[in-house]
């Protein structure tokens, strides 16, 4: 008996010290409207389009998407390019292919149903060209990271100069919003660094929620379909409820009550 009432002393106390850890580590981060937050939510095509320009013009020369393939792009419940246009946005890159009849890799236009190209060919290619860091695949970013559309939001927008006291290491830059406020990531957006094609102003903060749009929903393709049928689910267990409480209140009104 003493011994789990000991134990329970002990996780009682770490408990508390977690707690208490993560009031300190918690961060208010910056809020925007997500058009596919919510039961009825559906993500924005316009944004989704523009966030893969942000990803493919800023972010793709060192993160990879490695589960996305190009044909993604025309399906329904995405950016829903046309099937033309998804065909020559994947044309425009080179893959590496084979080997050919002579034992050879070659390299030929992508494909629909070539995955996305990678910025480096492995791992060590990647941390060599970034000093150290590796790149995070950006596929699931938003579903990896706490906080997740907000922290990534906020992220891309935290960059500013250190407070006094803190000193930074060559190629260490301070961000409000990260892990220790340190990251080896360069302020990747400026204004006007990309030009839309819709005509939309390309400012920080637009890019910011366009390309964080776009990382939600190659971490969740199905979210829509899957918000679908969570609204046909509550309409069901209404309407069974409804059935339920008259089926029952028709078999209760046989017996006679006591008097």
């Amino acid at each position: 008996m003493k011994k789990l009432f000991k134990l329970i002393l002990i996780l009682s106390f770490f408990s508390l010290i977690s707690a208490q850890t993560f009031a300190a580590e918690k961060v208010d981060y910056l809020k925007t409207d997500w058009s596919f937050k919510g039961l009825f939510g559906k993500f924005d095509r316009a944004a989704l389009q523009r966030g893969y320009q942000v990803y493919t013009e800023v972010c793709a020369s060192c993160h990879s998407m490695k589960y996305l393939s190009y044909r993604n792009l025309s399906e329904e419940g995405g950016p829903e390019f046309s099937e033309a246009a998804a065909k020559a946005i994947a044309a425009s890159f080179e893959v590496t292919d084979g080997p050919n009849a002579d034992g050879e890799m070659f390299t030929r236009p992508g494909k629909l149903s070539d995955k996305f190209v990678m910025p480096y060919d492995n791992v060590k290619a990647a941390q060599a060209a970034n000093g150290g860091a590796y790149p995070p695949d950006m596929s699931v970013l938003v579903k990896a990271r706490g906080g997740g559309v907000d922290y990534i939001y906020s992220l891309l927008q935290g960059y500013q100069d250190p407070p006094s006291g803190v000193t930074l290491d060559d190629g260490v830059y301070y961000n409000k919003y990260m892990y220790g406020n340190k990251i080896r990531m360069a302020a990747p957006l400026s204004d006007g660094i990309v030009e839309y094609g819709d005509g939309t102003n390309a400012s920080v903060e637009q890019m910011s929620k366009d390309v964080t749009t776009f990382l939600m929903w190659a971490a969740e393709p199905h979210l829509e379909a899957r918000h679908q049928m969570g609204f046909k689910a509550i309409v069901y267990l209404i309407i069974l409820t409804i059935l339920v409480y008259f089926s029952m209140k028709k078999i209760w009104s046989r017996v006679e009550s006591e008097v």
